[in-house]
């Protein structure tokens, strides 16, 4: 990677990172080595082919699609989320095509209103829209609008105005609740909201956001390609890689039974995990990152070793088993 580059990655993540904590606390919100070819036995994901722009898709249809999620949330439980934007697409957010959608915010803003924070520092002009499909949530949400802050009913079928894009679309802990027959076309159904270059997370975290994994999508001539499976941990809690077995997104949660690609793959970063601890047991940001350069120059996983990535808690695979 350019020099240039990783130094406005660099630099994009401390920007994001500085008084957050501190407005959080102010405002409550109730007022190694390169990665070696696939592995063959990695499921390769198909592009997601999308209607076009004039059809007759989501736009037009004006009951919210969608149920109710459980709503719960936490400060800071999402900081993951922009911190990898920050890290990985600095340079997309400072000239953001379109809007920020947060899909299913629920019973408290505080998860949108604390990315429009940070990544004002990166982009001041971010438009972020807060997206609900209770009514009573989104009426609990108006007295946080504001210049760049808006919260919308609706679901799957965006509520957007005429002429406007999604950017950025983040549905966590959202379809995890759905039978897995209906992932790939809701995944679709969001897609189609997309600027082109757009981006999509979707993924799940424990309720405090110190466990969470998230698929990411990105939309590029008219099709929306898999861009891999992003694992983020907190690195002052203690940590076992099984542990995020739990927070894998739907498509995935029912495909990490016994004897399967997932489960090889976690046994595998538990043995890179524990010949880590055995050269520097006390510092966790060294497991972390030399484990990962394990799966990828042993292991053979598509990992994505960049060391802003990794010493940060984000293990990234390119291709999942």
């Amino acid at each position: 990677m350019p020099r240039s580059i990783r130094g406005v990655e660099t630099l994009a993540a401390a920007r994001i990172g500085i008084g957050v904590r501190s407005m959080a606390r102010k405002q409550s919100v109730s007022k190694p080595p390169s990665s070696p070819p696939n592995r063959r036995n990695s499921r390769a994901a198909e592009p997601v082919r999308l209607p076009c722009e004039g059809s007759r898709f989501a736009p037009r249809l004006k009951k919210p699609l969608g149920l109710p999620t459980r709503g719960k949330t936490a400060p800071n439980r999402l900081r993951p989320t922009d911190t990898f934007l920050a890290l990985c697409y600095a340079e997309f957010l400072h000239r953001l095509p379109g809007l920020y959608i947060d899909l299913g915010f629920g019973q408290s803003p505080s998860t949108t209103v604390e990315t429009g924070a940070r990544l004002r520092r990166l982009n001041p002009d971010l438009r972020i829209v807060g997206v609900e499909i209770d009514p009573e949530r989104v009426a609990a949400a108006q007295p946080w609008s504001g210049p760049g802050m808006d919260f919308r009913l609706g679901g799957f079928n965006l509520p957007l105005h005429e002429g406007e894009r999604a950017a950025v679309i983040r549905a966590m802990n959202v379809l995890r609740q759905y039978p897995e027959r209906e992932y790939a076309g809701s995944i679709a159904l969001l897609a189609n909201f997309l600027s082109e270059d757009g981006l999509l997370l979707e993924g799940t975290s424990d309720p405090s956001g110190r466990l969470m994994a998230f698929n990411l999508y990105r939309r590029a001539g008219g099709a929306l390609a898999y861009d891999g499976l992003v694992f983020s941990v907190r690195m002052r809690h203690p940590f076992q890689p099984r542990s995020l077995q739990a927070v894998l997104p739907k498509n995935h949660i029912h495909h990490a039974e016994p004897g399967s690609p997932l489960d090889r793959f976690f046994g595998d970063w538990e043995k890179c995990w524990q010949r880590a601890r055995g050269r520097s047991a006390d510092d966790p940001r060294f497991v972390f990152s030399f484990a990962a350069g394990l799966l990828a120059s042993d292991g053979g996983y598509s990992v994505d070793t960049r060391s802003i990535l990794l010493r940060r808690g984000f293990l990234r695979l390119q291709s999942v088993p």
